[in-house]
């Protein structure tokens, strides 16, 4: 990560950093555009939304007489906004700081990052969609517009970035792509035959799963889920094909236990209302119909907690006040959060997301 001394020494790294404020501001301005209130939630939290596929960072707040609070950093300002949806009942965006540990020795990941959330009321997950499109073409534009000598973006039409050797058109629509098409296309498995079809009491019991999981060589134990099988084929399989379309891609519409906050998907209990999206080969942006169900919600709460014990994580004290929240009353909306490092990444054309953190 460039520190004031790599700065000092290779001033060529004062364009990233600008080139991130440049990004900053223009998403900034598209939301201001569009009617979006800018919120600020905090970073110390009492308790977090429990999610068994990360961990968290906690700490201790100490009181004036030395008494001690555990409090946790956020993974993600998800929960404190919808806190605000269920009052505030506008459209809202938050720029914000956010931790998650244990993701280090990555090119894509690092525990201290800046993450960009949106949240849409009377809308669902196909609406953040036509906003994804419209805000990275926004950005593309105002930076072309400031940097117009930079090699790897021209102000063009069809408008066309360069990232890492490939040319990559930005327009929409962009290429969408169910997870059981991806499926089936890149791993050569059925989705009903690793979950057991739509009237199956239990789809995600690991064993429909193992038998593939064992013949294309990945490792479980006797306590592997069904959802870490799963990752090792979508990571390993599909998701490297995803930077071939010469197109930002979404696949959409995941298994069930790989969204513990997103609305089941009408005539399909076995999915969920979710879709990434990746351009260059980076998974830029996580959305969801968000789910309104409280008691459903807690039913999730329960299970992710017991596997978060199972995986010796680090012990949380679970969102209750988000649940109440929910019980009161979430308008219906759909959310994303989008990686801002990884989208300095693809702008600068930068392979390690390291370069684009400056610290002093």
């Amino acid at each position: 990560m460039p520190s004031w001394k790599d700065l000092k020494k290779n001033p060529g790294l004062w364009r990233n950093l600008i080139l991130r404020s440049e990004i900053i501001s223009a998403v900034r301005e598209f939301f201001s555009k569009k009617g979006f209130l800018e919120v600020n939630t905090p970073l110390l939290l009492p308790a977090v939304i429990p999610e068994s596929y990360l961990d968290v960072f906690s700490t201790y707040l100490k009181n004036r007489r030395g008494i001690k609070k555990r409090m946790f950093l956020a993974a993600s300002p998800e929960a404190s906004i919808k806190k605000m949806l269920v009052s505030i009942n506008r459209n809202c965006f938050e720029i914000t700081k956010s931790f998650r540990n244990g993701e280090t020795d990555s090119n894509l990941h690092n525990p201290e990052f800046t993450i960009l959330e949106w949240y849409r009321l009377k809308a669902d997950y196909k609406k953040i969609i036509t906003d994804c499109q419209d805000l990275i073409l926004h950005i593309y534009n105002k930076i072309s517009e400031k940097f117009p000598d930079q090699p790897n973006f021209k102000h063009s039409f069809p408008p066309v970035i360069r990232y890492r050797n490939s040319s990559i058109n930005l327009s929409a629509p962009w290429k969408k792509i169910s997870i059981k098409k991806a499926l089936e296309k890149y791993s050569g498995i059925s989705f009903a035959d690793i979950t057991g079809g739509q009237d199956s009491a239990d789809p995600f019991t690991p064993d429909r799963i193992t038998a593939f999981a064992r013949k294309k060589g990945y490792s479980f134990s006797l306590n592997t889920t069904w959802e870490q099988l799963f990752n090792q084929i979508y990571l390993n399989e599909i998701e490297p094909n995803l930077v071939k379309y010469g197109k930002p891609v979404i696949i959409y519409d995941f298994p069930k236990p790989l969204a513990a906050l997103a609305k089941v998907k009408k005539g399909d209990n076995r999915l969920v209302e979710r879709f990434e999206f990746y351009i260059g080969g980076i998974e830029l942006g996580d959305c969801y119909t968000e789910l309104t169900d409280f008691r459903e919600q807690k039913n999730r709460f329960e299970k992710n907690i017991r596997e978060i014990k199972k995986y010796n994580k680090t012990a949380i004290y679970p969102d209750q006040e988000f649940l109440e929240c929910l019980k009161t009353g979430l308008p219906e909306c759909a959310g994303i959060a989008v990686g801002l490092d990884r989208l300095v990444m693809l702008f600068a054309d930068l392979a390690d997301i390291k370069d684009t953190i400056f610290y002093g």
